[in-house]
């Protein structure tokens, strides 16, 4: 059976705690950070908060995004995932699916429940 420490599966982690100074709200799942933070993008908030890496049920380990508030929608249409960036480095670090939809008007603000990015325990 394949086995890695937590060393390993924390260290790819802690890149989104120390790196990630981002999240935007995108109209579809962005693979680039141009896309995320220019093309796709609805809205974005710059003082975002995610955890050290932590154990993840049922396996594995995650670190947790906190819940975003009163964020600023620089656009209009319906957001479908998040992207998180590293803005320093102009890197697109981490994607994902939004539990709902949204739809967001310009001029708005949109918010963000908690949510965890895992890395699990290999099978």
């Amino acid at each position: 059976m394949a086995t890695l420490n937590n060393r390993v599966l924390d260290n790819g982690l802690t890149v989104l705690d120390t790196e990630a100074s981002r999240v935007d709200i995108c109209s579809q799942e962005p693979t680039s950070y141009a896309e995320a933070t220019s093309t796709y993008t609805l809205g974005n908030e710059t003082s975002i908060s995610i955890s050290a890496p932590a154990d993840a049920s049922p396996n594995g380990r995650k670190v947790t995004l906190a819940a975003v508030s009163g964020a600023s929608v620089t656009g209009t249409g319906t957001a479908t995932h998040y992207a998180i960036s590293d803005t320093s480095n102009s890197r697109l670090l981490a994607t994902g699916s939004l539990s709902a939809s949204q739809v967001v008007t310009f001029g708005n603000t949109f918010s963000l429940t908690a949510s965890d990015i895992r890395i699990p325990d290999p099978a």
